[in-house]
């Protein structure tokens, strides 16, 4: 029986235990008393996103500090804002590709708890294939074991391939601007060389009259 291609690889996900994948883990992140803290993630377009933030006490034995959130898209839109929040989530999906910043600072009114010099924040951006809820898809598909796994490996595989066609129109793109760039200082090289023999010219011309008039030669 002949094995497609993306079944294939993802048996070798599964084998290796999704070892081609790079490791994805929380961000811890210390928020000063005053001023904002921001975080940035490059996603492309097209994704589902969820961000899961919660602050930590440094004792671990009550409470934390409550942070204002704001999470923005590449080009400024505001995709998510919350006030006084101890812990929660934003999830959305990207329109456009680019760097999207989560900005984090402390709430003015800290009156529930005491604060030092920070706060730690704990950010876990989830992209992808890592928002999906596989025990809900397991129950609703009565999947499970192997099967399961390889549902995850090709998911994974389709998650890797459409990285790297969003890396070739990435590069293509580049490379355009790089070759205009080019062109324009090739251009720009060839003005100069002409006006500085222009000037050049001039100057002999100017210089020889000059001479001519004060029968210097």
């Amino acid at each position: 029986m002949a094995i497609s291609p993306v079944l294939f690889i993802g048996l070798i996900c599964l084998a290796g235990g999704a070892s081609l994948l790079p490791a994805v883990e929380a961000i811890w992140l210390s928020v000063p008393t005053s001023g904002v803290k921001c975080v940035y993630e490059e996603i492309q377009a097209d994704v589902v996103v969820v961000l899961d933030y919660m602050c930590i006490d440094e004792g671990f034995t009550q409470l934390g500090p409550t942070v204002d959130v704001q999470v923005t898209s590449p080009y400024g839109k505001e995709l998510y804002k919350t006030v006084n929040m101890t812990y929660g989530q934003a999830a959305f999906t990207t329109s456009e590709s680019g760097t999207f910043l989560a900005c984090l600072s402390m709430h003015h009114d800290q009156t529930h708890h005491s604060i030092n010099n920070s706060v730690i924040v704990n950010i876990d951006w989830k992209v992808g294939i890592r928002t999906k809820d596989w025990d809900s898809v397991a129950k609703k598909e009565k999947i499970e074991g192997v099967e399961l796994a390889v549902r995850k490996s090709t998911e994974i595989v389709s998650g890797i391939k459409a990285n790297i066609l969003y890396l070739r129109l990435r590069e293509a793109y580049m490379r355009d601007i790089n070759e205009k760039t080019n062109k324009r200082v090739a251009h720009l090289s060839l003005m100069s060389l002409g006006l500085a023999i222009c000037v050049s010219v001039i100057q002999v011309w100017h210089l020889k009259r000059y001479f001519l008039k004060k029968k210097l030669i």
